[in-house]
Order: C-alpha cells, then sequence, then structure tokens
C-alpha cells in the first residue's frame, strides 16, 4: 500500500512539475520566497492591530510560535527521520524533473516547511479574523500558491506538501486557541473559542 502511494505521488508530481512554461519559470522562483510577500504581511498585520488595538502582540507571538514549530518540526524532525530524497535529487528522475536557476533545494524533502509554515500561518490568521473578514478565507489560496510553486520548481513532491500542510495547519489551529486563552486572561477579552 505504502508502495503504491509512493508511486502515486511521483507520477501526481511529474504531472504537475511538468505543467510549466518558461516564462513563468522566474515569476514562481520569485513568489516561492518569503520577501515577496511582504505586502500582504503587512496587510496582515495591519487588520490584526485594527482588529485587536493593545492585545495584537498576544496574536503576533502566536503567529511566530507557529511558524517557529512548524518550521522546525518539518526541517529538523520529519526530514532527518524520514529521509525522502527530494524530486530533484532522485536519482531514478534524473532528466525528468523541472528545476529553475540549477534550484535543486536541500537533500530530504518529506515533508515541505513552506507548506507547514503558510498553511500554519493561513489557519492562524483565518481562525482570528474570520468573523469580522468574511473574505479571508482566501489567504488559503496563497498557502496554496505557495506550496505549489515548490512542486513546480521540483523540490517537492505533493504527498511532501499535503503533510506540511496538516503539520502547520494544526499548530496554526493549537495556538490561536491558546493565543485566545492566553488573551483572555491578560486582557480579558471576549472571544468565541
Amino acid at each position: 500500500m505504502t508502495k503504491r502511494l509512493l508511486e502515486i505521488d511521483k507520477d501526481l508530481f511529474l504531472y504537475l512539475n511538468g505543467l510549466h512554461a518558461e516564462w513563468l519559470d522566474y515569476p514562481i522562483f520569485i513568489l516561492t520566497n518569503t520577501v515577496a510577500w511582504v505586502p500582504l504581511y503587512v496587510l496582515l498585520l495591519y487588520l490584526i492591530i485594527k482588529e485587536h488595538k493593545k492585545q495584537s502582540w498576544i496574536f503576533f507571538v502566536g503567529i511566530a510560535i507557529t511558524i517557529v514549530l512548524s518550521d522546525q518540526v518539518t526541517s529538523s524532525l520529519m526530514k532527518p527521520y524520514f529521509e525522502r530524497l527530494r524530486p530533484s535529487r532522485e536519482p531514478e528522475l534524473q532528466g525528468l524533473v523541472h528545476t529553475v536557476q540549477n534550484y535543486i533545494g536541500g537533500r530530504y524533502g518529506f515533508a515541505s516547511s513552506h507548506a507547514a509554515n503558510t498553511f500554519g500561518t493561513a489557519t492562524f490568521i483565518f481562525m482570528l479574523l474570520r468573523k469580522t473578514y468574511w473574505w479571508i478565507i482566501l489567504i488559503f489560496l496563497w498557502a496554496l500558491f505557495v506550496s505549489y510553486t515548490r512542486i513546480y520548481l521540483g523540490v517537492h513532491y505533493p504527498g511532501d506538501i499535503l503533510a506540511g500542510a496538516c503539520v502547520g495547519a494544526c499548530f496554526g489551529f493549537l495556538f490561536y486557541k491558546t493565543s485566545v486563552v492566553i488573551a483572555r486572561k491578560v486582557r480579558g477579552l471576549r472571544f468565541e473559542v
């Protein structure tokens, strides 16, 4: 069963990675990086401060912890434990993987830290702002897009993305709930948990 799932994952990767266009290579390479999304982060910080004023720091700390733990669990625990080679480093896929600007990533790819970080952030932000801004659910499109860039660049299988997204979403939900409890105790805020 596991072998069959890995084959499906590999086949899906080759299909998705094969959907590339030369004119998209550079934009995708730029948009996979955190710095490219600074305007979005500034907007999100503004919305949190607008909504939660002096209590915003509690949620900023919660988001930071979400990102740090999502990143560390995937990078420092899962990748060395599972030792699954990235598609860009898989000998049997040599010549089949589309990469951009010779970027091949680190040795191991399971699970994706990009997916964990973006889905952790998206989950936390969605939970925090969903009652005021109905459209905030669109933040999951951002997380999905950033995660897809990793497949496009040839450095992650879809399974890496799915596992990373699950790790991040769990941490995002957990630390949102934790932040709400702390906010209630520290400032007497009234939130629905």
